[in-house]
């Protein structure tokens, strides 16, 4: 396979800013996020399952899921939860490998705010991590998604902690600056996959 990069990040880290340059230097990336919404699309064979067991509540008017109506039905309810996850997680697996798999770049990025959470790590030869203090992350998060402090925190509470990420990760790129300090980084590291992924005979 295809010398693979994960990338990873709290809310409002700027890990969207950074595989979007990664993108800008012609490395394909897989986008955990985007995965997640086409395994649910309509006509899907998920969302029929979801439809089934949830009922037609989780069904917007224009055929696409509901998602705020499921979001709310699983959040506080361990059993449901349980029950969405065993049905989407493997069908999301799936389709990150195949996309990974058939990348033409030198190397690949997977980008996903749960890599490490779901253990998608393994899947990859490095992880880098967006770090951004947690007082910054709540800051941008309101700002770009109009929402409350109490929402960006009980995001914040279901993450891994700023800690235990940057024990994890390979790479740290420092995003508490501006958007041209974050392309810098980007580009000094890319120079290193690069390297990385033909030692690797990717």
């Amino acid at each position: 396979m295809t010398y693979v990069v994960g990338v990873t990040g709290g809310i409002g880290s700027g890990k969207t800013a950074a595989t979007n340059e990664f993108e800008r230097l012609g490395i394909v990336v897989v986008d955990a996020d985007k995965v997640a919404r086409e395994v649910v699309e309509p006509g899907s064979d998920c969302l029929e399952k979801i439809r089934e067991h949830f009922g037609e509540a989780m069904i917007q008017p224009d055929g696409n899921l509901n998602r705020k109506a499921l979001r709310e039905k699983v959040f506080s309810n361990h059993t449901e939860k349980e029950w969405l996850n065993k049905l989407l997680h493997p069908k999301i697996r799936q389709k990150i490998l195949h996309q990974l798999n058939h990348a033409n770049s030198d190397y690949v990025i997977l980008s996903a705010p749960l890599l490490l959470e779901n253990g998608l790590d393994k899947y990859c030869d490095r992880v880098l991590v967006i770090d951004v203090p947690e007082s910054l992350q709540v800051e941008r998060t309101i700002a770009r998604d109009d929402t409350s402090a109490e929402q960006v925190e009980a995001i914040l509470s279901a993450q891994m902690t700023r800690d235990q990420r940057r024990q994890t990760a390979d790479d740290i790129i420092l995003n508490d600056t501006t958007l041209a300090a974050l392309h810098s980084q980007v580009q000094a590291l890319h120079k290193q996959y690069l390297e990385a992924a033909i030692a690797h005979g990717g």
